[in-house]
Order: structure tokens, then C-alpha cells, then sequence
């Protein structure tokens, strides 16, 4: 007797979706091991920094406390993906997988607006403004950076906190029931989901991208300046001002990045009743990555740190010498000068 055709095809959906689970909890791990390393790099060398200097400087501050955030969040993110795999009888109680959650989703809240203040701090430096009243409060935030790198997951922990009342221990999914995707499918549950979605990806990324228009309008005016000052005679430079904006701009594309897949995801569960919350640990596992990354060439004595250690590291096996990076850009000459 053959099974009936809805069956099979519920049954086929259910493996494939089980596939796909194992494939993202698996290159996830992978992304937990360049995570890890890359943030506790940055916050290493940035702690060092600091004590060479004997000043903490507040973009230091802020990177490592943004370091610390991301490899926290990785290491929950993972171990939750690992339950998931490995308990297939539903052992961990509710509380637990609430807690889990609200500690995972606050410390997203928490990199959110770290990597957003970052961005804030970086424009005040390069960008001056001649509203005084808005002077006045830039200089009153990074005055106090060590109380509000301490009230952002202050914050993120206080806006969680409803998942203990609003998430549904029934979960039912649309195509089988996790133990740990704890969906809340209440009316109040989905204004929840908006509430957190809007303090912890909305107003952060609004803050970003007011971030990136003045960076982007302060390097179009200063190099038309230099190019008029020049006469087109060379090519105008900022030098170290270009990284940090380079820099300051990038983590702004890759929060939008972000953003556009983990509002996806939460309209995914809200609207369908779909578990697809590995997804965003994936996605958070990829931005955490690359932002430490675009940190590190942010500044330059940790990229030339970074980039000192990896060809000493590859000094010690002959096959992969080959593979040494530049640690020195080579000598530019001077540009003749262009004839009227």
C-alpha cells in the first residue's frame, strides 16, 4: 500500500528543511571560529593599545566592548543551534530556552547600537557641525562613552524582558514542532516582535545611515576643496582620514545588509510560523565576522599588527610563503605637474 502524495511531500519538505538545519548549524561553526579569533584579536590589541598609550581612548572603549558582545553572541548562538541538533526529545525546559534567547537577542541589541555608536563617534571626529546645541550633546555622549557602553545592554536586556511573558511554550510551526523556536503567535507577541525589531534594528540603522550622509557629505566638500586648491595639479589625498571613513561607511553597507535579512526572518515567523531563526544566527555570525574585520583595517596599527603576524605565521612553513602580504605600500612617486 503507497503512502498518499500529501504525505510524501510533507515528508520530503520536513527532510529537506532538516538539511538544511545541519548545513547552517555547521558553517555557522565555522563562522564561530573566525569570529571568535578576529574579535579577540581586536579586543586584545585594542587593550594593548591602550596601555601603551596609558589613555583609554573612547573608540578603543567602544570596539572592545563591541568585541566582547560579538563573541558572547556567538557562543550562545552556536550552543543554541547544538541543542537544537542534539536534543531531539525535547529535554531542555521552556525557562531555559526563554532565557537563552532573551540573553541571545539582547546582546544583538547590544552589537546593533555598539557598531552604531561606533559609527556616531567616528562622524563627530571627522564632521563638524555649526549647530551648538547639537555640538553640545555630541560632546556630552562621548564624554560619558564608559556609562553608555554600560546602558546599551542595559537597555537590550529591558527590552527582552517581555519574551518571558510573550513567547508560547505550544509551539507549532508550518512544518514541524522545534523544541526551541519559542514563536510567540499572539497579538501581543507580534507587537512585541515589532516594538524590539524597531528599538533594536530601526533606530540604530536610522542613526547609521544619518551617520554615513555626513561622512559622505564632509568627503565630497573636503575633496572638492583639495581639488581646487590644487588645480587638478594633483591628486588630492586625506591619509588617514580615508580609512576611517572607509571604514565608518562600510560598517554602515553590511548593517544594511544585515538588516535587510534579519527583518525577513522575524516577517517570516510572525507571518508564517516559520522557524527559520538559524538563519539570523548565520547572518549575525557573517556580520559579526566582517564588521571585526572592517574594524581591524579601520586602524591601522591593528592592520599592520594583523597582517605582521599572519607572514610570521606562514614564515614557519616554506610551501606557504608564497602567501605573505605586503606589510609596506610601496613608494609613490611624486606626480609631475600638468602643463596649461
Amino acid at each position: 500500500i503507497s503512502c498518499p502524495p500529501h504525505i510524501n511531500a510533507n515528508a520530503l519538505v520536513i527532510i529537506m528543511f532538516s538539511v538544511n538545519k545541519v548545513t547552517l548549524w555547521t558553517m555557522t561553526g565555522l563562522l564561530a571560529i573566525t569570529t571568535i579569533i578576529f574579535n579577540v584579536y581586536t579586543f586584545i590589541m585594542s587593550l594593548l593599545n591602550c596601555r601603551q598609550k596609558k589613555h583609554w581612548c573612547a573608540s578603543d572603549i567602544i570596539i572592545m566592548a563591541l568585541s566582547v558582545a560579538s563573541v558572547i553572541h556567538q557562543l550562545l548562538c552556536y550552543l543554541f543551534m547544538t541543542f537544537d541538533e542534539v536534543d531531539s526529545i525535547c529535554s531542555i525546559t521552556y525557562i531555559a530556552n526563554v532565557v537563552t534567547l532573551l540573553i541571545i537577542f539582547s546582546l544583538k541589541f547590544t552589537i546593533m547600537w555598539d557598531t552604531s555608536f561606533l559609527t556616531f563617534f567616528y562622524s563627530t571626529k571627522l564632521v563638524s557641525t555649526p549647530n551648538h546645541c547639537y555640538t553640545k550633546i555630541q560632546a556630552a555622549i562621548l564624554k560619558h562613552v564608559n556609562l553608555v557602553i554600560l546602558v546599551i545592554p542595559l537597555c537590550g536586556l529591558g527590552t527582552c524582558m517581555p519574551m518571558l511573558l510573550v513567547f508560547n511554550p505550544d509551539n507549532h510551526t508550518t512544518i514541524e514542532k522545534d523544541c526551541e523556536a519559542l514563536i510567540p503567535n499572539s497579538h501581543s507577541g507580534r507587537i512585541y516582535e515589532i516594538i524590539y525589531l524597531l528599538f533594536s534594528d530601526i533606530v540604530p540603522g536610522i542613526l547609521m545611515v544619518k551617520c554615513c550622509i555626513s561622512i559622505s557629505v564632509h568627503l565630497a566638500i573636503h575633496l572638492h576643496h583639495m581639488k581646487a586648491s590644487t588645480n587638478g595639479a594633483h591628486c588630492p589625498k586625506l591619509g588617514s582620514q580615508m580609512r576611517v571613513i572607509q571604514m565608518a561607511l562600510a560598517l554602515v553597507v553590511i548593517f544594511a545588509i544585515f538588516l535587510g535579512v534579519d527583518l525577513y526572518v522575524h516577517y517570516q515567523i510572525c507571518v508564517y510560523q516559520e522557524n527559520v531563526l538559524m538563519l539570523t544566527f548565520f547572518f549575525t555570525s557573517v556580520y559579526t565576522t566582517v564588521t571585526a574585520v572592517v574594524l581591524i583595517y579601520g586602524k591601522k596599527s591593528l592592520w599592520k599588527a594583523l597582517i605582521h603576524d599572519f607572514n610570521a605565521c606562514l614564515e614557519k612553513n616554506p610551501y606557504l610563503s608564497c602567501l605573505q602580504l605586503p606589510e609596506e605600500k610601496a613608494k609613490t612617486t611624486t606626480p609631475t605637474k600638468v602643463k596649461n
